[in-house]
């Protein structure tokens, strides 16, 4: 992570952690990253860890919440001023009641959730303020994708590109693109339509892979999917070049465009994202649609442990001492979740969860990650299906049951948005390896996208709070000790 950073970029890390330190003396509190490549479901994530943790939600795993050592959790206001707050009462409105899943992280945003508790140590009760307020912070791992590039010149990042768009599963895909980036003379006049062009195939080319059938999530330049305010910015106009001529680009040349584009996009883009959020988390949680990947095939699950090597070499694991965590945060818990376990039988999930720990330790391995405690979980954050079984040909099959969003198929019947279904969703092999070397469409698994489900109520009439699989496990690890 050395590589990453200047003498300068560590000294305003420093300071903005002292500051951050001593403004929170005598009020703890957590920054816990929460992350993932698009439609891996971070959005419904905070939602349903907020609502379950303001309305006393069942989460017989999280230890804090079953011993009734939590008084209450309510939101406040958040310290950063300057960053978007998240919009935790429009998303929960949308789950509840339009029953409607809210929209997915577009950008960088924060909430703060305090948490008033009674810690299970006397020694703690005597010295602790018995309360803890937890920045979550949301951004989308498009976005940490890109900080592998600060330690990249042009022409290595242009290498890359080009290696791996020759890859089988992408080279149909970027087949415009690489013609018309073997078109141009990078040692020819800078031109700004060509710069354009050359862009705007790139950025297709990109947007292509992240599509269901490729399921493929190693995609830098991060912006170039969610551009955000900067759509249409020189930062954002570039592309790779292939075989950029060596040495020091002449000045008015395309190469010298490209290339002072690229190191923009890294000054103004990708280090203050990285200094201003990155380096403060202490906790982060990766999410993860591990089952889309599978789906797609061994070269998307390949693409996947690229995307999480890559993720795992952007933080900064670790414990500092009582000396150091005054000028430099690390983070010492990474769970990694694979989400959406809801659209498999419970009978899959331990599968799962297996095949992501697989991904998760050759990750860890290829990017020499250590120093904090990494774990691996399935879930859901918001259970959108039960359970049950049919008999078809004499078997008993294991089926999900939920209401299909509209518009929806199954075979030849595509649903209204308001019919429940029971669906086969298929099984996952009881061998990693299996899983993990399978071809495009070999494992059958059946994705149908259902609606959030219509809220429980109890037998004295109270509504409940959102239903999940194994949310409380995830608090659990990312914040029970802090609340012990």
């Amino acid at each position: 992570m050395a590589s990453l950073t200047s003498i300068a970029d560590e000294a305003l890390i420093a300071l903005d952690t002292l500051t951050a330190r001593t403004n929170g003396m005598f009020s703890p509190s957590m920054r816990l990253g929460v992350t993932g490549l698009s439609r891996a479901g971070k959005t419904v994530f905070i939602s349903a860890l907020v609502h379950n943790m303001m309305h006393g939600g069942r989460l017989p795993l999280f230890d804090a919440q079953k011993s009734g050592r939590i008084s209450r959790a309510y939101l406040e206001h958040q310290p950063d001023d300057a960053v978007p707050r998240f919009q935790y009462e429009d998303h929960i409105d949308s789950l509840i009641r339009s029953r409607v899943w809210p929209d997915s992280t577009r950008a960088i945003s924060e909430l703060r959730l305090t948490i008033e508790f009674e810690s299970a140590s006397g020694w703690n009760r005597m010295f602790s303020a018995g309360k803890l307020s937890l920045d979550i912070v949301d951004y989308p791992g498009e976005w940490l994708l890109d900080l592998p590039l600060l330690g990249k010149s042009y022409r290595q990042f242009s290498s890359e590109s080009f290696e791996l768009a020759d890859l089988p599963t992408r080279h149909d895909l970027s087949g415009k693109w690489r013609e018309l980036a073997q078109s141009v003379d990078p040692a020819g006049n800078a031109d700004e339509m060509t710069a354009r062009r050359l862009a705007e195939t790139f950025s297709a080319y990109l947007r292509a892979s992240k599509d269901d059938e490729r399921a493929l999530s190693t995609l830098p330049p991060g912006r170039f999917l969610m551009p955000g305010d900067l759509d249409g910015s020189p930062a954002l106009t570039f592309a790779p070049l292939p075989q950029p001529p060596e040495g020091r680009a002449k000045s008015g040349t395309l190469h010298a465009m490209m290339e002072r584009r690229y190191e923009a996009y890294k000054a103004h883009v990708v280090k203050p994202f990285f200094r201003e959020h990155v380096t403060r988390l202490d906790r982060q949680i990766v999410l993860i649609d591990a089952m889309q990947a599978l789906n797609a095939g061994s070269d998307a699950v390949t693409d996947l442990e690229r995307a999480l090597t890559e993720i795992l070499a952007c933080f900064r694991p670790g414990r500092g001492s009582v000396l150091t965590d005054w000028f430099s945060r690390r983070i010492d818990r990474i769970l990694i979740a694979a989400t959406k376990a809801d659209h498999l039988h419970h009978e899959s999930h331990d599968q799962l969860q297996t095949i992501v720990r697989r991904l998760a330790d050759r990750a860890i391995k290829r990017a020499d990650f250590s120093g904090a405690h990494v774990d691996v979980l399935a879930m859901a954050a918001v259970r959108a299906t039960r359970e049950g079984t049919v008999k078809q040909n004499g078997d008993t099959l294991p089926v999900i049951i939920g209401t299909p969003l509209k518009g929806e198929t199954i075979g030849d019947e595509t649903f209204d948005g308001k019919t429940e279904t029971a669906v086969f969703p298929g099984d996952l092999p009881a061998s990693p390896d299996v899983a993990l070397k399978a071809a495009p469409g070999e494992l059958a698994l059946r994705f149908v996208r259902f609606r959030p489900p219509k809220l429980e109520k109890s037998t004295d009439g109270v509504t409940l709070s959102l239903p999940h699989i194994r949310l409380d496990r995830a608090l659990q690890f990312l914040l029970g000790d802090r609340l012990a």
